[in-house]
C-alpha cells in the first residue's frame, strides 16, 4: 500500500543519493571538474582567506651582511553570502490515491517527477555557472507588431518553455506579474510570454523568478566589468582581474597559446580546461584540422572533448557566443553548507500538503557559492569569429 509516508521514505533513502550524484556530476563537464567543499562556511557566509603575490622575505646579500627582512605572505579575505538553490516537485493527492494499490505505477510517477526536477535543476544550475549572479536570462529588444506577446531578445540560450520569469524595466523596476515562457523561437531569437503585452519593452530584462541578484557568482561576474568581486574592489586589487582579450577575430592555435602563456607569466597559473560556445569550438576544430587531425579525449563522467595540446575543450550551450574561457579549475571551489538535501518539516516529513490545495510538494535545497581564488590566473577570449 502506497502512502505519503512510504513516498517520504523512498525520497529519502533512494532518490536523494541518485539525484545528488546527477546534479553534482551530470550538469556539465565544468561543474564536474570543480571541487565541492564545506570548508570556510561560517553561518550564512563563505569567508575565505586567499593568498596573492609572493612572500616578501626573500633576497640576496653578502656573506656577512644583513639578512632580508621578513615579508610574510599577502592575504585577502573573500566574504560572500551563500546562495539559496531550490528545486520543487509536486504530486497531486489524486495521483497518490490512484496508484495506492499499484507500487509500480507510483514508482513511475515518482521517476517522472524526479526526472523533470533533475533536468530543470541541471538546466538552471548550468546556466548559473556562466551568469553574473543577477539572474538575468535575456534582454528584450522589441515586440512583434503582429503578435504582441512575442518579444525579440538578445539571446535565447538561457530560455526554455515552462520557465517562470520576472520582467524588469530599463531602470531595474519590476513589472508584475511573473510570466510563463510559452514558446522559444531560437531561429528568430524570440520568446512568447503569458499575459498581456508590454508597452515599449526595449531594454527590459527577463529574470528567473525570484532570483534577482540571488544566483551564484558565475563566470559572467568573474570576467565582468563590475567594480568589485567577493567584497573587494578590483581597482586596488589587480589580481582580481583576469586576462581578457577582445575582438579576437579568427581563432587559431597561436591566439590560444598566447593567452595561456600570458596567464602563466602573470599569475603562475596553468590552464587545464577550456570551455567555449558551439560555434567557437567548430571554428577551432576547423583551424586545427588544417595542419593535423583534431584529437579527441574522454573525460570523467562520459564526456568527450576536443583536445588542445592536452587541454580539454568543451562546448556549452550557456557559454556566450563568440567566447572562449581558459580556466584553471584547481582555482575554483563550490563552497556549500551541505550537499543537496530534502527540506524537512518539524515532523521529519518531506512531502507536505500545499495549504488549500489537494497537492503535495517536496523541496530539494542546497546553500552554496562559487569562488575563484585566483581570478588573474584565468583568461577569456571574446569577439571570436564562429564557424
Amino acid at each position: 500500500m502506497v502512502t505519503t509516508q512510504s513516498a517520504d521514505n523512498v525520497l529519502k533513502s533512494y532518490y536523494l543519493s541518485a539525484v545528488t550524484d546527477q546534479l553534482n556530476k551530470g550538469v556539465n563537464p565544468l561543474l564536474a571538474k570543480i571541487r565541492q567543499t564545506t570548508a570556510d562556511v561560517w553561518g550564512r557566509d563563505v569567508r575565505k582567506a586567499v593568498r596573492y603575490g609572493v612572500n616578501g622575505g626573500i633576497g640576496a646579500g653578502t656573506e656577512t651582511g644583513t639578512l632580508p627582512s621578513a615579508g610574510g605572505n599577502k592575504y585577502a579575505q573573500f566574504v560572500v553570502s551563500l546562495k539559496n538553490l531550490y528545486g520543487v516537485i509536486e504530486i497531486s493527492d489524486k495521483a497518490i490515491r490512484a496508484s495506492a494499490s499499484n507500487e509500480g505505477a507510483f514508482v513511475n510517477l515518482l521517476n517522472d517527477e524526479m526526472d523533470g526536477l533533475v533536468k530543470s535543476a541541471s538546466f538552471n544550475f548550468g546556466r548559473m555557472l556562466f551568469g553574473d549572479g543577477s539572474g538575468t536570462l535575456a534582454k528584450i529588444d522589441s515586440v512583434d507588431t503582429s503578435n504582441t506577446t512575442l518579444f525579440f531578445v538578445d539571446s535565447t540560450r538561457n530560455l526554455a518553455e515552462g520557465m517562470v520569469v520576472d520582467v524588469y524595466n530599463a531602470t531595474g523596476t519590476p513589472v508584475p506579474p511573473a510570466r510563463t515562457v510559452l514558446s522559444v523561437d531560437h531561429n528568430r531569437s524570440a520568446v512568447q510570454l503569458s499575459g498581456s503585452t508590454i508597452a515599449t519593452p526595449k531594454d527590459y530584462t527577463l529574470v528567473m523568478q525570484g532570483s534577482k541578484n540571488n544566483e551564484i557568482t558565475g563566470l559572467g561576474a568573474i570576467f565582468g566589468s563590475g567594480t568589485s568581486l567577493y567584497g573587494l574592489p578590483r581597482s586596488s586589487n589587480q589580481w582580481l582581474n583576469p586576462v581578457v582579450k577582445d575582438s579576437v577575430g579568427e581563432i587559431s592555435e597561436s591566439v590560444i597559446q598566447k593567452a595561456i602563456d600570458e596567464v602563466e607569466e602573470r599569475a603562475g597559473s596553468r590552464i587545464n580546461f577550456i570551455v567555449c560556445s558551439w560555434g567557437v569550438r567548430r571554428a577551432l576544430a576547423k583551424s586545427l584540422a588544417v595542419y593535423r587531425k583534431a584529437d579527441m579525449m574522454q573525460l570523467e563522467g562520459g564526456y568527450q572533448a576536443l583536445c588542445f595540446n592536452g587541454i580539454p575543450v568543451i562546448a556549452d550551450r550557456f557559454c556566450p557566443k563568440n567566447t572562449m574561457y581558459l580556466l584553471n579549475t584547481e582555482d575554483f571551489a563550490l563552497h556549500q553548507l551541505c550537499d543537496w538535501q530534502w527540506m524537512e518539516g518539524e515532523d521529519g516529513k518531506i512531502l507536505k500538503q500545499t495549504a488549500g490545495k489537494p497537492v503535495y510538494t517536496a523541496t530539494l535545497v542546497k546553500y552554496a557559492e562559487l569562488l575563484c581564488y585566483r581570478p588573474a590566473g584565468q583568461a577569456m577570449l571574446s569577439g571570436i569569429t564562429e564557424e
